[in-house]
């Protein structure tokens, strides 16, 4: 649940897990008939972390080379339907992306209250706010989020087929048939965070999407393997290079198309994926 927190806060694996270690430091330095409930202990304590470490990576990502985009996360397959459901939209690198739009505490407090279901009082104790602010902070947060996001989200079947077919005509370069899975208004966002070559604009409409994906895989490495695997619960694709992952793909399906690519090739951020 820590762990859970702190990704969804930051967006990222490794800081997510250095916060986790560093909240059980904090909980063993402190006797223990002192804490009247562990839960909202722990939780305090892990998402004060978070909004501390956030203020920072936010002033970092102003000055990060090209687009920054959220490392990406393998995800369990064994939940049921309904659960992996509710997992999986909290997960979305999708809504990652929109949460960037928040500062650290509305971030805070959307999680809270709408992925781990917090009462406002509760909410106001961790993040050191009264109700009222809190309230405010999430009716601001709810305003940026949902004003972006979209209407329809597929489901895990039919997000897995779309993202077949679209794997399948880059394989064969089959230009006609990776355009008709692609939106009109599509955009490929690329991480290379300057450690690795990657586009540093976003590429928009399908024509040039098409082009621009049709490119990679024509200049993938002979010996380049390909893996199916679930980030962020959803089907995606990561590419390794002399075993070494190389690049992490991952597409927002809507209505039967694809409307978002995210290409993560920055090494810091495919480490766990290894």
């Amino acid at each position: 649940m820590l762990f859970a927190i702190a990704y969804r806060m930051l967006g990222s694996v490794g800081q997510a897990e250095d916060i986790v270690q560093e909240t059980y430091v904090r909980y063993q330095a402190v006797p223990p008939e002192t804490i009247q409930s562990l839960k909202a202990f722990l939780t305090t304590i892990t998402t004060r972390l978070a909004i501390d470490a956030l203020k920072s990576a936010q002033a970092q990502r102003e000055t990060y080379f090209g687009e920054w985009l959220p490392e990406p996360l393998l995800t369990d397959t064994s939940h049921e339907p309904a659960a992996r459901a509710e997992l999986n939209e909290s997960l979305s690198i999708a809504l990652l992306v929109l949460l960037e739009k928040l500062n650290p505490v509305e971030r805070a407090v959307f999680l809270l209250r709408e992925v781990f279901d917090y009462e406002y009082a509760t909410i106001s104790a961790i993040v050191g706010k009264s109700e009222s602010a809190c309230r405010q902070s999430l009716h601001r947060a709810r305003a940026a989020v949902h004003h972006e996001k979209p209407r329809y989200h597929s489901t895990a079947a039919e997000h897995h087929l779309i993202f077949y077919q679209f794997l399948q005509a880059c394989v064969v370069g089959d230009m006609h048939g990776l355009e008709a899975v692609l939106a009109a208004d599509v955009v490929a966002l690329s991480d290379g965070g300057g450690k690795a070559s990657a586009a540093t604009r976003p590429v928009l409409g399908a024509a040039f999407v098409s082009a621009f994906v049709m490119g990679l895989f024509k200049k993938a490495p002979a010996p380049a393997a390909y893996e199916i695997v679930e980030l962020n619960g959803r089907t995606s694709l990561i590419i390794r290079e002399g075993g070494t992952v190389t690049t992490a793909l991952m597409a927002d399906i809507r209505a039967g198309t694809i409307h978002r690519l995210w290409f993560v090739r920055n090494p810091d951020k495919l480490h766990p994926l290894h």
